[in-house]
């Protein structure tokens, strides 16, 4: 029973699959809805959630070496200003990664091995939509749009308006410039009620905002109000459970604004120029920059000229010189045995805040000098000629800084062999650290050189098999051949045949000084024409008579028979 002819043309239905696969890569993602079922690829820029005004983006921000976030930032910021991450401690990877909310109702964040990075606490649930709001704010809903998760509830170093601040939310910083990984800042509602701001390094923690000097009271605060609850309005005006509350020096409407704990541990209100994309400060908590605790490492110091620079005290030396949340180092050993001879070195003007082990009033110097002498365990102290001769012995010298108006000194104790004088001026460097290179995960998890070639290849295949059936259907027409399903299927075996043997059907030899059909060609038009006219198997097609048969035997995927063998099967 012979096959039915087809008319002419007609493009086999792969052709029209590839093609229509191809031009979807081009497609634009951009949507402000993500349903459920549906995923946001990382190797799509494109592939985004935007609020309805276009305010802000939902997506993968990378930056360093393959590193990806799932974010949230402002569209039309200069600078990207991410206000939201998800899980900022593990980037992902720029292939293969991507953020899907599943049809379980929970939205998870996986890597380029589909580890789970992130996911949201809404598995189990109705959850039907993820969208980002013109706040700002990603929700994900049900059906009859009750808000079952918001990213307002999980704020990384940012507060926009109208999100609220509350005892169960902080604000943390990020580690430094160019790497957005938990800093060593944080702004949060301390256990007494009062809104605060903390140093919180991998060697100590320190309050230093409001002025730890003073009591609530006198920092204008009050600790009898346990809502603990803060919040930015559109106006650029903040009010606070305990009473705190500041507005933008540019208050009013229509102004996009956010409040950040930067790296270098101020707490800022910024407003964003609408025509140039910048953003500009309106508030910032602390006005003196070296107030900051822990901005200048263990043993360092920080000084404004006017912008704060990190300095050594004479007999220290810097630990990384990139890094000044190390600090300094002694240039010597300290030791308790009663026979070293001791010394000490002012450094006036410079203080060093908190670690004390002796506080006294009317305490005279050498007094208080002999207080340091005594204690093994003591590093420095401090004494302020301001009439009441205080006096602060030091167990460890932190949160260190120099200030015209600081009306003391610091006593640092070294041994009587070290070569260290008072210095005449402290010379510090900028203590924000270098820009870092982002590299997270396991290497080889990184290495997707092989992966992009293996998919060019792929890509590569799959157009030729396209093309190469597209020729060959062609050819058919040319030679008035009708097209069968027959042919069709015929013409993807010698696709094969061509790939595997590196010889294409249409080339010509020479041949004794003249040009003639290759032997494979001369075959495969043979085998071709039997095929369309349905020409029964009495004259055998081989490409050579004799022992030239038995050519394709090399190949372990055909039968004794060599090619013929393969392309009679087809």
């Amino acid at each position: 029973m012979g096959f039915q002819s087809l008319p002419f043309p007609k493009f086999p239905t792969f052709f029209i699959v590839l093609f229509s696969l191809l031009l979807s890569f081009n497609t634009s993602k951009s949507q402000n809805l993500l349903r459920r079922g549906s995923s946001l690829s990382v190797e799509d820029a494109s592939d985004v959630l935007s609020s309805p005004d276009k305010t802000f983006t939902c997506g993968f921000y990378g930056l360093g070496q393959n590193a990806y976030w799932f974010s949230i930032w402002f569209t039309n910021s200069k600078e990207r200003s991410v206000v939201w991450m998800a899980n900022r401690d593990r980037p992902v990877n720029g292939h293969g990664s991507k953020v899907t909310l599943r049809r379980n109702g929970a939205m998870v964040l996986t890597d380029v091995d589909d580890s789970v990075i992130w996911m949201t606490n809404t598995t189990s649930t109705s959850a039907y939509r993820a969208e980002l709001l013109d706040t700002g704010n990603l929700v994900l809903t049900n059906a009859d749009g009750k808000i079952l998760w918001q990213s307002f509830d999980y704020p990384t170093d940012t507060l926009l308006p109208n999100q609220l601040f509350t005892k169960s939310t902080q604000l943390i910083s990020r580690l430094g410039k160019g790497n957005y990984a938990s800093g060593y800042f944080m702004s949060y509602f301390d256990n007494d009620n009062v809104l605060r701001l903390m140093y919180d390094g991998p060697d100590i923690s320190s309050v230093y905002w409001p002025n730890p000097d003073y009591d609530v009271w006198q920092n204008g605060r009050t600790s009898y109000n346990s809502s603990r609850i803060a919040f930015l309005d559109e106006t650029g005006s903040f009010l606070s459970s305990d009473k705190w509350q500041f507005r933008a020096f540019d208050v009013g409407f229509g102004i996009k604004r956010r409040l950040t704990m930067d790296y270098d541990g101020n707490l800022r209100l910024y407003s964003l120029n609408n025509l140039t994309g910048s953003w500009m400060i309106s508030w910032q908590a602390i006005m003196e920059q070296c107030k900051v605790h822990g901005i200048c490492g263990r043993n360092g110091i920080c000084v404004s000229t006017p912008e704060p620079k990190c300095s050594c005290p004479p007999g220290y030396e810097v630990t990384e010189p990139d890094n000044w949340n190390k600090g300094c180092k002694p240039k010597f050993n300290r030791s308790c045995s009663n026979s070293q001879q001791l010394k000490f070195i002012e450094v006036q003007k410079v203080d060093f805040y908190g670690f004390d082990l002796h506080y006294s009033k009317a305490t005279s110097m050498e007094s208080c000098k002999k207080l340091c002498l005594d204690d093994c365990q003591c590093e420095a102290f401090s004494y302020r000629l301001n009439g009441e001769g205080l006096c602060y012995t030091k167990s460890a010298l932190f949160n260190g800084y120099r200030s015209p108006t600081f009306p003391g000194s610091i006593y640092l104790k070294f041994p009587v062999s070290v070569e260290a004088s008072e210095p005449d001026s402290l010379n510090g460097s900028n203590p924000v650290c270098q820009e870092s290179i982002i590299m997270m995960g396991s290497p080889s998890m990184y290495d997707t050189t092989g992966k992009r070639v293996r998919w060019i290849y792929m890509y590569w295949f799959a157009l030729a098999i396209g093309a190469i059936e597209v020729i060959f259907l062609l050819l058919e027409w040319a030679l008035n051949h009708p097209i069968t399903a027959k042919v069709d299927v015929y013409s993807f075996g010698v696709v094969i045949l061509e790939m595997v043997k590196g010889i294409r059907l249409s080339n010509w030899v020479i041949e004794d000084g003249e040009e003639q059909e290759s032997k494979l060609t001369r075959y495969t038009r043979c085998r071709g024409s039997k095929i369309t006219h349905e020409v029964g198997t009495e004259t055998p097609c081989y490409p050579v008579a004799g022992a030239e048969r038995g050519w394709g035997n090399g190949f372990g995927m055909w039968t004794g028979n060599g090619v013929p063998a393969l392309l009679s099967s087809l």
